[in-house]
């Protein structure tokens, strides 16, 4: 990705937790994180995602003047934070406001106004009352947070997407799109051509999820065709992920079996860990594989496993294991995942039984499938011609009698696709007329196994809405 709605920069001295937020902002252990003072020292940068949108975020070194090397790098962390577009100034909020640090966030300040006070380590309402004292830094924004805990990053993300909120967001949308409505409407058969082929050339992740005992190590063991997973009737024998990489007709994949969720009061030891675990992989995750047992009937256990692949935003294809021992006829368990998983109505269904190797082959040409829909990006002009012809046929509904427009489209983002709609009245696009444009994309390109998301903005209000 070589578009970004602006940098952050996350700016402190030493443990005030500035790599563990990195890492939250991540959705994985990308800096290393210790108590050990100066752990960092270059400059980390990573693409993030907020709400659908992409971002620069760079982890800077901790600000402490030790010895030549920390002078140095506490230079080069002033300077990143001079240039970025936000600065998210780290405290630890365990401690009383120290003067250096309203020293440093002063200079900070005086240079880019666009900064932040993040108060960190603050896990609980009465450490948050102890934590005003913060106050007097005079920051015009100040947010109390637990990075480890997840407290408070929610209204910090939002916090940040407003502040961003400015005319680098038009052009982000503006380049590309206005070159490629002048280059006319035609689309071949090339364009699928070249995004198979640049699929080919990636590494497919692949998690297999699902409640323990579901049979994921079996099906992972008959993808790769060889015991490398132990099997046992044991509920709960993987704890850790186990990675490995295959090919399926000349692409490289990689298989994860993820650890089996139980039931929350039966996570012990281990498997707690292993939960834990668990979502690490799908952070990093194309496609999910979830499992789920067809001898017996579905549990709301299932459901909330799924609803993983939803939060991370994977390409899905749901695999029915045991088939050869099903406790209902395909029709049956069909209506019976419809009730439970309407959120996945775009999934493609397959019957397998991972123990006599009943349709695995047809399950590896799903996964190419669902990949290329996954990564697969509409030409802009392409897309624009489709929307026109969409709302023709079904107007956008007024306002309370105000015209409400569509201007222009363009996909954004891939992994999955990710479409913005520039519109007069961003708010005013209804979940219902949403899903009409999605299902009338589906009409013109194979979307199977991936969602579709929708941002509707206008020029100076953005809101994002998904599909």
């Amino acid at each position: 990705m070589d578009k970004f709605y602006g940098s952050i920069a996350i700016i402190g001295r030493p443990n005030a937790g500035k790599s563990s937020l990195f890492n939250r902002f991540c959705k994985q252990r990308i800096a290393i994180t210790s108590e050990i003072a100066g752990t960092t020292r270059d400059v980390k940068k990573a693409t993030i995602s907020l709400q659908n949108l992409p971002f620069l975020l760079l982890d800077t070194g901790g600000l402490e003047s030790k010895d030549a090397l920390f002078q140095n790098v506490s230079k080069h962390s002033l300077q990143t934070g001079e240039n970025a577009d936000l600065i998210l100034y780290l405290v630890d909020g365990k401690t009383a406001p120290q003067a250096i640090d309203k020293e440093i966030f002063y200079s900070l300040e005086r240079k880019n106004p666009n900064i932040f006070l993040v108060v960190n380590k603050i896990d609980n309402d009465r450490e948050k009352q102890n934590a005003w004292e913060f106050m007097e830094f005079g920051a015009k924004q100040m947010f109390f947070v637990s990075v480890s805990h997840n407290r408070g990053i929610l209204e910090l993300e939002n916090a940040i997407l407003s502040a961003l909120k400015n005319d680098a967001l038009e052009q982000f949308f503006n380049q590309e799109t206005q070159e490629d409505l002048e280059e006319g409407l035609e689309f071949s058969q090339e364009d699928c051509e070249d995004s198979t082929q640049q699929a080919q050339e990636e590494l497919i992740n692949i998690g297999i999820i699902g409640r323990v005992n579901v049979g994921k190590s079996s099906l992972l063991n008959a993808l790769l065709k060889g015991e490398r997973a132990i099997v046992s009737p044991i509920a709960g024998t993987t704890i850790d992920p186990v990675d490995e990489k295959g090919e399926i007709k000349g692409q490289l994949v990689n298989f994860v079996d993820t650890a089996g969720i139980r039931k929350r009061g039966k996570i012990e030891g281990l498997e707690k860990f292993a939960l834990q675990r668990t979502r690490e992989v799908l952070g990093r995750t194309d496609i999910a594989l979830l499992v789920l047992d067809a001898s017996a009937p579905f549990v709301e256990l299932d459901e909330k496993i799924a609803g993983l692949i939803d939060e991370y935003k994977l390409g899905v294809i749901v695999v029915l294991n045991k088939w050869d021992i099903a406790h209902k006829d395909f029709k049956g368990i069909l209506e019976d995942f419809k009730l439970r998983f309407k959120f996945l109505e775009y999934a493609p269904i397959l019957t397998i039984s991972a123990k006599n190797g009943r349709h695995i082959q047809k399950l590896e040409e799903e996964i190419l499938k669902v990949y290329r829909n996954f990564a697969f990006r509409i030409p802009t002009a392409k897309l624009n011609a489709i929307l026109k012809e969409a709302t023709k046929h079904h107007p956008l509904p007024s306002d309370h009698g105000k015209i409400v427009k569509i201007y222009y489209a363009t996909q954004f983002e891939i992994k999955p696709p990710q479409i913005a709609l520039i519109m007069n009245r961003p708010k005013s696009l209804h979940f219902s007329y949403k899903r009409y444009l999605v299902n009338f994309l589906r009409e013109h390109f194979d979307f199977s196994g991936t969602r579709i998301l929708f941002i509707a903005r206008g020029k100076n209000d953005f809101e994002e809405e998904e599909s």
